[in-house]
């Protein structure tokens, strides 16, 4: 009897062990069915993306250009916004020549894809390199960087031209430029144009215009194309104002993400910066000094941001409040408008010159810089709005290529910004949303970080000199975030936060080993980073 019901109960295990097995291969089965029709393909990750953070989005430039007509493309690596800002300007040039052009952040593209140029017919590929710090690629161009430097990339179907972007006091001068031109050549490309050098330290603007000048002379020898003048005033955007719109809608200065600083997610970028509050701000300097240098600290606690001595903080600033008003009276808008500014390419890849809905006023506040002399593409687009005659000739022939001394002399020695040439020229009317699309964006401003997080973890420091003199006309003039700093005196009645983050410098770094001695020169406000150096060896 006993072996009998051994018997069953091994019978019936079986039998459940079997039917378990039968379950298992079936859902085994139609899952791999399954995988097999959602099958992912991950692209592999290299070590320096990992590094960076920078990760291919994919998109093939090459389609780009073919989907939208364009024969040429025009790539910046851009910290500051200048290459970029040079970029704009030498697609709109291109129009003169009846080229169809397109800027491109190397950023947003698979730079695998530059292979494949040979299917643009007579394609013209410009690179305009900016040099960062100790002569690195600008964070936008970390990608590209890396692609060339790999000596098995092949790109002997390229046709490109080179602008450098630099400062002649820093010992690697256009290292980026230099680099781009030598690297390509070695790669198979085909130079169309000499490499051109600009010294932001000299006349940026000058260097530009002189390289373009030679650039076009080469292209128009190489594909037979002639300049006209009949495209002059193409507009890149159009211009849509707002009724009824919800505020939750409508960009309020944030630089990337609608409702960030309401709503602060990490990490924290460009795009993305981390409204830190302002909790000391003193100056250094006695009362009779003729000098002010503010010691800035900026709690960071919240944010978990990490940094080393040798780093950056990099802040956005706003412009003066007093200079957005007389604006706005001088060309009787109306600042709390919404508006959008829409590309009118339905292919370019940048919609906006700057977030989109927003206001005339926070525009002018936050996102165009109405303070730095205009450039001479800026005063040729915006002389066509002179009633005067005589206004509007002088301001084509010093935007002209005859009459660069007169701008040197005009508007940079005396550093004339938008509103003054709005002032000193009294005809000049130009509609409020060309003079956006024109002016440049207001970049953030990179200053030393000047403490140690072994010391203080919590927060940031920042040694920062006054900006303020009289020009050579007796204006007065002062830096737009140093001069926006000083008014930010933190009380128990008056917090202030203001939008950072944080830029790695990995080639400026104390010795690793702490007993290295180490001599450092720091004239002036160049001591700031290494007060946080001497933080960090003493702590």
């Amino acid at each position: 009897m006993l072996m009998m019901q051994l018997r069953r109960a091994c019978s019936t295990r079986l039998t459940l062990c079997f039917c378990a097995l039968r379950c298992g291969l079936i859902v085994f089965f139609f899952y791999k069915k399954y995988q097999e029709s959602t099958t992912v393909t991950i692209k592999p990750i290299s070590l320096q993306q990992l590094k960076t953070g920078i990760i291919e989005s994919g998109l093939d430039v090459v389609k780009r250009m073919t989907d939208s007509s364009k024969r040429m493309v025009v790539f910046y690596g851009s910290q500051t916004g200048t290459a970029e800002e040079f970029a704009t300007r030498l697609c709109k040039e291109a129009r003169y020549y009846g080229i169809s052009a397109m800027s491109a952040d190397p950023i947003e593209y698979d730079v695998e894809t530059l292979k494949e140029l040979k299917d643009v017919e007579d394609h013209i590929s410009v690179f305009l390199m900016a040099t960062y710090g100790e002569g690195e690629p600008t964070d936008n161009a970390l990608q590209f960087h890396e692609f060339i430097k790999n000596e098995d990339t092949d790109l002997n179907s390229l046709n490109y031209a080179v602008f450098g972007l630099g400062n002649s006091t820093y010992e690697y001068y256009n290292k980026m430029g230099k680099d781009t031109d030598i690297l390509l050549e070695k790669r198979g490309a085909t130079r169309l144009s000499e490499l051109g050098l600009g010294d932001d330290d000299g006349n940026i603007e000058d260097d530009y215009m002189n390289w373009r000048e030679a650039f076009w002379a080469d292209i128009c020898k190489r594909y037979g194309v002639v300049k006209s003048e009949d495209n002059l005033h193409i507009r890149n955007y159009k211009l849509f104002e707002h009724e009824n719109i919800h505020t939750s809608k409508i960009f309020k200065g944030e630089m990337g993400y609608l409702g960030s600083y309401g709503n602060q997610k990490p990490p924290y970028d460009t795009k993305n910066p981390f409204m830190a509050e302002l909790t000391v701000n003193y100056n250094l300097c006695s009362e009779d000094s003729d000098r002010v240098v503010f010691h800035c600290e900026v709690d960071v606690s919240k944010a978990r941001i990490k940094y080393e001595p040798g780093d950056h903080i990099a802040i956005y600033p706003e412009n003066k409040t007093s200079l957005v008003e007389q604006i706005g009276n001088r060309l009787s808008i109306d600042l709390d408008q919404v508006i959008s500014l829409d590309c009118i390419d339905e292919f370019s890849s940048k919609k906006n010159p700057f977030p989109c809905p927003t206001t005339f006023r926070t525009a002018l506040t936050h996102y165009v810089d109405i303070c730095t002399p205009p450039r001479t593409n800026v005063i040729k687009d915006l002389a066509q709005y002179a009633s005067d005659e005589n206004d509007k000739a002088f301001l084509l022939k010093i935007s002209s290529s005859e009459g660069k001394n007169q701008y040197n002399d005009w508007v940079m020695k005396d550093q004339r910004h938008i509103l003054q040439i709005l002032e000193d020229c009294p005809s000049l009317q130009p509609p409020i949303d060309h003079l956006l699309e024109l002016l440049p964006r207001l970049q953030a401003r990179y200053y030393s970080i000047a403490s140690s997080p072994k010391i203080h973890a919590r927060s940031i420091h920042v040694c920062a000199a006054l900006v303020r003199y009289k020009t050579r006309d007796g204006r007065p003039a002062e830096g737009v975030c140093t001069s926006w700093l000083e008014k930010m005196i933190p009380a128990e009645t008056d917090q202030f936060k203001i939008p950072v983050f944080v830029r790695r410098n990995q080639k400026f770094r104390l010795p690793r080993r702490a007993t290295v001695p180490i001599i450092m020169v720091g004239p002036g406000t160049g001591l700031a980073p290494f007060r946080g150096f001497i933080q960090h060896r003493a702590a």
